[in-house]
Formats: structure tokens, sequence, C-alpha cells
């Protein structure tokens, strides 16, 4: 599927949006996707329209549209706290949206977070039903474990209210989460006993999906996890998928030098 059709959106509470759609489909299923660090840019909106083609209608928010410098938050130099109460209103915000497109189908919703918004989604899983939670390269490192102002309920407490399948996406050479947190992440996962697929890419530092910058894309685990992440959305999006099983697995490429302390970051 190739022909899409594309808008900007605003919704409910301000927060600005871009939809993608298949062109003259009939219900498919849908996803909400959160951004990098960076705001709304258009690695985000290449990713929105990357679903689109294959089927599904996506939604991206400007999940950061309140900073008030948003060339500096593009570029990197500045940053956004956003808190779980506040991704809450906005992912909710960006479902009610969807509401407008013909084609999406409500009853099949996923979320997807990548870096800083990777624990989002399973925000949005403990406060209520969707389809699917994918969680790229974020919702494991050792800040996401503790309870603050920023993250008002402990990340095992959220785990243990997603009733959802699961999908976690790391790399090896990560920065910023280590392989043991990972397996922290994971072994969560089965302790509350959640559908999940958890996999580590060997040598893919932080932020390897993003292909506007070439120091951190790895094309080549790229291209693997997102057809890994396609064949995962096609089967927990069927109306065939059951879930009345518990279905886990977790898959790894970890060199045997590791040393997570010699990971570093690249731009």
């Amino acid at each position: 599927m190739s022909d899409i059709v594309t808008k900007d959106i605003t919704c409910k509470g301000g927060m600005p949006a871009f939809i993608a759609a298949p062109a003259g489909a009939g219900k498919v299923p849908c996803i909400v996707i959160l951004h990098e660090r960076y705001g709304l840019v258009q690695h985000t909106k290449d990713l929105a329209m990357r679903h689109a083609r294959e089927g599904l209608v996506c939604i991206a928010g400007d999940y950061f549209f309140k900073h008030p410098d948003q060339a500096a938050l593009h570029r990197g130099d500045v940053g956004y706290d956003m808190t779980d109460p506040e991704s809450l209103e906005y992912m909710e915000s960006a479902i009610e949206a969807l509401k407008d497109v013909p084609q999406a189908d409500l009853d099949r919703v996923a979320c997807m977070g990548v870096c800083q918004t990777g624990r989002h989604p399973l925000v949005l899983a403990a406060h209520r039903k969707i389809a699917a939670a994918l969680c790229w390269y974020g919702a494991a490192q050792d800040r996401e474990w503790k309870v603050d102002k920023r993250y008002p309920v402990a990340l095992e407490e959220l785990i243990a209210k997603v009733e959802c399948p699961v999908l976690g996406v790391f790399g090896e050479t990560d920065h910023i989460i280590s392989v043991d947190s990972v397996r922290r992440f994971r072994n969560t996962l089965e302790k509350h006993g959640k559908t999940h697929h958890v996999e580590i890419f060997g040598g893919a530092p932080h932020g390897w999906l993003n292909d506007t910058m070439p120091g951190r894309y790895r094309k080549p685990q790229a291209e693997a996890a997102w057809n890994m992440q396609r064949e995962f959305l096609a089967k927990v999006l069927s109306p065939a998928y059951d879930r009345s099983f518990i279905h886990q697995s977790y898959k790894a490429d970890i060199s045997p030098g590791y040393d997570f302390s010699k990971n570093v970051r690249y731009e």
C-alpha cells in the first residue's frame, strides 16, 4: 500500500498533530506516535507516513508544543520534561482526534513511544484499553523506576496495570540504557504476567532508528527492528489474535566483551 493522505490538525487542548492515513481504505487499525526529545520534527512525520503506507492510520502529536523555544528544542539544545499526567492528557486528545478520521478503527489503537517518550505507551495502557504498547529505547533507564513529580506512579506499578501486548526495542551499545536495565524491564513484564517481546539489537546505539542523524542511524538494525515491529503489530492487531494466552519472548545480540561504561553518545 503506498497511496496516503496527510493533514495537520490541532487536537483538543491545543496540541498540534500530524495525521497520515491510507487513502481510500476501509476501517484500519491506528497508531499513536510520541516523538523523541526534539519535538515533532520531520523524522517523526516520516515514521507516521511509513505506518500509513503499511496500512495504519497514524497520528503524531507535538507533545512538547508548550516549550517557548521550538527552534532550540528541534536542535536538541534544550529539553522539555513532560510529566506522565501531561502525556496522558495529550495522548487522550490524540485518540479523540482520530474519531474524525473515517479510516480509523478505534477498537484497535496501538501506541509507540521513542527515547524520552518510550514509557508513555505504558502510561496510556495502564489508564485505558489499547491494542499494543511499543517502547523504543525508552522506559528502562534507571530514572524511569523512581517516583517523582515527573513520574508520579512507579514504572512497575504502571506495568502491573497494562493489559495489552508490550514490545520493547533496544540497542546493545545504547549509552543511556544498559543491557541489565533491559533485563530488569523484561523481568518486570514477566513478573506481572504480561505478554511481551523484548529485543536487543547488537551494535545499535541510542537513537539508531533516526535516519536524519547519520551518527546514530544504523540501517541494518533499523530495518530489522521495523520489520519485527510490523510483524508484531500484524499479529496483535489481527481479529484472530488469541489474548487468552500470555505470549512472552526475549531475543538479544550482545557482544562477549560488552561493557556499558564504554558505550558513547552519537549525534
